[in-house]
Order: C-alpha cells, then sequence, then structure tokens
C-alpha cells in the first residue's frame, strides 16, 4: 500500500486550504487503496479572511496547522515531522493557503519564493524520485520544486499561466476533469476549483491526479 504525505496549509479556500479539495483528495487516496498522513506548517497563516464577506479580518492572527487539524481531524502533524523515506509520493491540495502560506505568489507574483521549511520538503520528494502531485493554484510552485521547464497545469486563466512560464515552468492547458503528467520530473497536476463549478467537477479531476500520482 503507498503512503502519502498530504500536506495542507490551512483551513479555508480564501486564506487557508480549499476544504472540498482537502477531503477530496483523501478520499480519493483512499478509494484508490492508499494511506495517508497529513501535515501543515506550525506558523501564522498570511492573514485571515471572513469567508462570508471575502474581507479581511483585523487584529486576528492563526496558525496554519491548528487551522488545518479542522481539516484532519486533529490527525496532523508539523510540517517539520515529515521524513520523506517514510512516504512514496506527496500531494498538496490548493486553496489560496498554497499561495500565502506555503508560498507569497499571492503578493509577490513572479517575484515568489516558497517557505523554506516546506521546499526542502517538496524538493527532497522530487530529488528522491518520489511523485508529487499538485492541486488548483499550488502549481506555481513547481518549477521552484521541480526545475526549470517543468510541464504543469492550473487550467486555463491566462495571467497565472504567464506568470508560471515567466518563472520557469511550462504550462499545460487542461480541462477541470483531467490532470497533466510530467513523467520525466514525476509531477502531477490539475485544476481543481481553478476552473470547477461543483464539487463533482473538482472530483473528478483530482481523482485523475491521485491515479496518475499513484501510478
Amino acid at each position: 500500500m503507498a503512503k502519502v504525505a498530504v500536506v495542507l496549509s490551512g483551513c479555508g479556500v480564501y486564506d487557508g486550504a480549499e476544504i472540498n479539495e482537502a477531503v477530496l483528495t483523501l478520499l480519493c487516496l483512499e478509494q484508490q487503496g492508499a494511506s495517508y498522513q497529513c501535515f501543515a506548517p506550525d506558523r501564522e497563516q498570511l492573514h485571515v479572511i471572513n469567508h462570508l464577506t471575502g474581507e479581511p479580518v483585523e487584529g486576528e492572527t492563526r496558525n496554519v496547522l491548528v487551522e488545518a487539524a479542522r481539516i484532519a481531524r486533529g490527525n496532523i502533524k508539523p510540517l517539520t515531522d515529515l521524513d520523506t523515506a517514510d512516504f512514496d509520493a506527496l500531494l498538496v491540495p490548493g486553496g489560496f493557503g498554497a499561495a500565502k502560506n506555503l508560498c507569497d505568489f499571492a503578493v509577490a507574483g513572479t517575484e515568489m519564493t516558497v517557505q523554506g521549511d516546506f521546499l526542502s520538503i517538496a524538493q527532497s520528494f522530487h530529488q528522491s524520485g518520489k511523485p508529487i502531485g499538485l492541486v488548483c493554484i499550488a502549481p506555481v510552485m513547481s518549477a521552484a520544486i521541480c526545475g526549470a521547464g517543468t510541464r504543469c497545469t492550473i487550467g486555463d486563466d491566462a495571467e497565472v499561466a504567464a506568470a508560471i512560464n515567466a518563472m520557469g515552468g511550462q504550462h499545460l492547458a487542461c480541462p477541470v476533469s483531467e490532470a497533466r503528467v510530467d513523467a520525466e520530473k514525476k509531477l502531477v497536476t490539475t485544476p481543481a476549483y481553478m476552473l470547477a463549478g461543483s464539487v463533482s467537477e473538482a472530483y473528478s479531476g483530482i481523482s485523475a491526479c491521485v491515479k496518475e500520482v499513484l501510478a
């Protein structure tokens, strides 16, 4: 049975991990016969968003690990506890947390830097020849993790695709129901809620992504 590390970036689409994407990722892993362990950075998230209004909440802070524990029902560990040797693959659901808490793409754009602990771990998976799956907006980190020329997708958003290309990646258009595979880099990406208009649409692409990662 494959054992997969799943890295979450908080809880909630606008400031953390996209909850549907995270749960669907775990569901697809179980459906396809893999086991998993969730991890998250033990650090303050960029900011807190009121998900009812979409506006930042002034004066409030939240911890990424504590928030992600809501999704994982408490079965989660600090990212610093993740040992690449213990796992066969890495999966990262999307949500703005991937672009705010795992990296700073949401504010820095093409000048993005990836959070140090996460980058070290993700690069360790890549250098060990173990597959990585990135969902939704998380593929903006593809070239930083896997090197220049890495092929990936966020769907068909022209501005984000151009940013990926500017950062050394190669963006591939992809419908919501599919995933794109860079076989050389062992990287699998899917658009999910970059395109999905429903939970079932997101499920179709995430299922394809998980299938390719496990393959």
